[in-house]
């Protein structure tokens, strides 16, 4: 009857002595060193045959700016506007005017050059870095991230190669001048001088053609006012007519008033906020009313600045750490490295003016946190 209890107290040390044994492969497989290192990428690190190499993502503004540009052309009969027509509300002296419009901002993400990371492994490895790219917390190297960074500067503006006044009204623009020249000649013992007409091709004056084209003008809009109140059969009574009067009109108009021609330019710059700039006022560019847009910096208009206010909601981030038991932990290389980014509120301005305002996420403005090992590798 007592081997019962005997074979009770084996079976119980067995158990206790097996569980003992457990334990210790246990803490030995949890002491070993991971098979995955991600480093850095530069200094002494080099890229190895099976490593995977990404970024952290960088924030860029594209900020697109609409301006009008308007051209003055004084016309060639401008001194006899007031005295042949009338006009006083006229172009004096050629000038470029630029007005600045709407000016509308995206972000774009790029990779971030000081921040490129290898993922090295010896064993098969189980990370979670398609799952953070798919988030947009880190970007692979790929080229695919500037397909659509690129702006033609040259869109086509207004052509002024050509003549602007091409018809100066007039219906000639010479005379014809006959003077009474002399000739000697010899008649038996004497000389005598003989009269002979000669003519000469003269150009008008710059006031004879401007009166010229004044008359023209003034014969088209009462040749228009006629055709309009039926007192004329002889032109044609159809819209054409009216319609090339009043072309002509115009373009003799434009003869003492001038032209004036207004498009619309687009540019596009690339702006890269540094958190250093958080809470500052960054010139963008400058803006001339006379000469458009112009390098930051530049005397030759108002600056346009840009304000960044980082909300700071991921200040604290960096403080949620995994506890860890040694230094040797703490300073280990098995951790992924990525970029939450952080809300930024932007204002662009021009003096007292806004010209736009956003709210946009901007990842230098975050901070770099880390994922444990037990986090990468195995399910």
């Amino acid at each position: 009857m007592k081997a019962k209890p005997l074979f009770k107290q084996t079976l119980i040390a067995g158990l206790f002595t097996l569980l003992l044994m457990l334990s210790g492969c246990l803490s030995l497989k949890n002491g070993q060193r991971s098979d995955v290192v991600i480093l850095p990428l530069g200094g002494e690190v080099e890229v190895t045959e099976g490593s995977v190499v990404y970024s952290l993502p960088l924030t860029v503004f594209e900020i697109d700016v609409v301006a009008e540009r308007t051209v003055y052309v004084p016309g060639p009969y401008a001194g006899y506007a007031r005295e042949m027509l009338g006009l006083d509300d006229i172009i004096l002296s050629g000038e470029e005017k630029w007005t600045l419009g709407n000016v509308t901002l995206r972000t774009v993400e790029e990779l971030d050059p000081s921040q490129f990371y290898v993922i090295q492994g010896t064993t098969l490895m189980q990370t979670n870095v398609l799952a953070l790219k798919r988030s947009g917390l880190i970007l692979d190297i790929t080229p695919g991230v500037y397909e659509t960074t690129s702006f033609s500067h040259n869109q086509g503006g207004t052509d002024y190669s050509g003549l602007l006044f091409p018809d100066l009204g007039a219906d000639v623009y010479t005379t014809m001048k006959t003077d009474t020249a002399y000739k000697v000649v010899r008649a038996d013992t004497a000389f005598i001088r003989v009269p002979y007409l000669v003519e000469n091709r003269k150009k008008l004056t710059i006031g004879e053609e401007a009166a010229a084209a004044a008359q023209k003008l003034l014969e088209l809009r009462e040749g228009k006012h006629m055709i309009l109140t039926g007192e004329t059969n002889v032109f044609p009574q159809d819209g054409a007519a009216i319609n090339e009067i009043n072309r002509l009109d115009r373009e003799y108009t434009a003869l003492f008033a001038g032209k004036k021609w207004t498009e619309t330019k687009q540019f596009r710059i690339w702006f890269t906020p540094r958190p250093s700039m958080a809470g500052q006022n960054t010139a963008l560019f400058s803006f001339s009313s006379s000469e458009g847009m112009k390098t930051a910096g530049n005397s030759a208009g108002i600056p346009v600045v840009i304000e960044l206010l980082p909300s700071n909601k991921t200040k604290d981030l960096n403080l949620v750490v995994r506890p860890a038991g040694s230094e040797k932990e703490m300073s280990g290389s098995d951790r992924l490295y990525y970029r939450v980014p952080d809300v930024v509120d932007i204002r662009i301005t021009q003096g007292s003016e806004t010209l736009c305002t956003a709210r946009k996420l901007v990842y230098q403005f975050g901070n770099t946190v880390t994922l444990p090992s037990n986090i990468i590798i195995g399910k």
